[in-house]
């Protein structure tokens, strides 16, 4: 990306945020949750489906892979941090997803970042791509967003190139697009896009059960969702926002609907998310090209001074803009939100030590294998 060519998309995000801004009253409301009980006396109906729609080739996945190791004081892909002895983080998913059905292989996109696509190219590479076809793996670019400081000023990573950074969750899919792979959805006949992070070593990926609730119960979009430890918890919670479905930060609740308990005493708005979601891919291609909305978000941005001299801040000292992927839940007309339990799906790596931290995704790791 050119200078000029930051310069316009500068302009063009400081727009789109600042309609984001538009105060407006924000209708909230619960969303029902499939508890774990009523999942579980309809599982065998639902992996029925689900694998009848892997097997007809409906299903691929798509790993939300740009992030770098930094904050586990690690130079590389997060993909490639070492969560346990000999195995990397990218080896735990492909466990997972052979746990699930076994050696079966299905289209397998994985969104790279500019700053980590050709390490992360080469990883799998050097790994025989985990057992895997490489030719069901599809690498993409995310989108990069031009930075800027708090006057709105365009920074500078080095004398000729913008400062820039993915341009958040939510650009998957027009990541996709601009990749040439709307084409292979469409030829492949596929139905359904099982999304992903890399954060979450114990994700249940293509999971036969999970796409067979959705199918099973005539929805367009659902996610895995855990149930809050309490009404802070730091997670996304599952609601209804102005009549569509949605995920807002516990802090966006407010500390009054966050505690809100209904008539057997549990959270009303109970569901966190876990960045494992299904979109019915026909609904993601007609939101091709719709304006979405971008939000603006105070961070730490390395970028020269005036004098030339390359910095790295320790405070937020300009904006980021990124589009979010609960924002796309906007474009659909219902949702599932799926609980599942904790303990056996849910170990984010956020941090090195901690909470959602490596050491606790290593226990929970070695607490499944025992």
């Amino acid at each position: 990306m050119t200078t000029q060519e930051a310069q316009a998309e500068l302009k063009e995000y400081l727009s789109l945020s600042q309609e984001n801004k538009e105060e407006t009253e924000d209708e909230i409301r619960p969303i029902k949750t499939l508890r774990i009980p009523e999942y579980n006396k309809n599982i065998d109906t639902y992996k029925k489906a689900g694998m009848e729609a892997i097997e007809k080739g409906e299903l691929a996945l798509l790993l939300l892979a740009g992030g770098m190791g930094t904050r586990l004081g690690f130079d590389g892909p997060k993909g490639t941090y070492p969560i346990e002895e000999n195995k990397s983080i990218f080896e735990c998913l492909f466990d997972n997803l052979r746990a699930d059905i076994g050696e079966r292989q299905i289209p397998f996109f994985v969104m790279t970042s500019d700053k980590n696509d050709q390490a992360t190219r080469s990883f799998f590479k050097e790994k025989n791509y985990f057992g895997y076809d490489p030719g069901l793996i599809y690498f993409f670019r995310q989108d990069m967003a031009p930075a800027c400081d708090f006057d709105e000023r365009l920074l500078l990573e080095s004398k000729d190139t913008p400062a820039t950074s993915p341009n958040g969750n939510g650009g998957f899919f027009t990541s996709l697009l601009k990749a040439g792979y709307g084409d292979v959805l469409k030829e492949k006949g596929i139905r359904w896009l099982n999304v992903f992070g890399v954060d979450n070593v114990l994700a249940k990926i293509a999971d036969p059960a999970f796409l067979g609730a959705v199918i099973t119960e005539h929805k367009s979009a659902a996610v895995k969702a855990v149930l809050k430890k309490d009404p802070s918890e730091n997670v996304g919670v599952v609601c209804e926002k102005n009549g569509h479905p949605s995920i807002i930060e516990y802090f966006e609740l407010g500390e009054e609907l966050a505690a809100q308990r209904d008539e057997n005493g549990e959270l009303l708005y109970c569901a966190g998310v876990t960045v494992n979601y299904l979109f019915d891919t026909s609904i993601l291609l007609d939101t091709a090209g719709r304006k979405m909305p971008v939000h603006k978000v105070r961070k730490k941005v390395p970028h020269i001074d005036a004098a030339g001299n390359f910095v790295k801040p320790e405070e937020p000292n300009g904006y980021k803009f990124e589009i979010l992927i609960t924002d796309i839940l906007e474009f659909f007309p219902d949702f599932l939100p799926v609980e599942v339990i904790r303990e056996e799906e849910f170990a984010p790596v956020k941090n090195l030590h901690g909470a959602d931290s490596v050491d606790t995704a290593r226990k929970l790791l070695e607490a499944r294998r025992a």
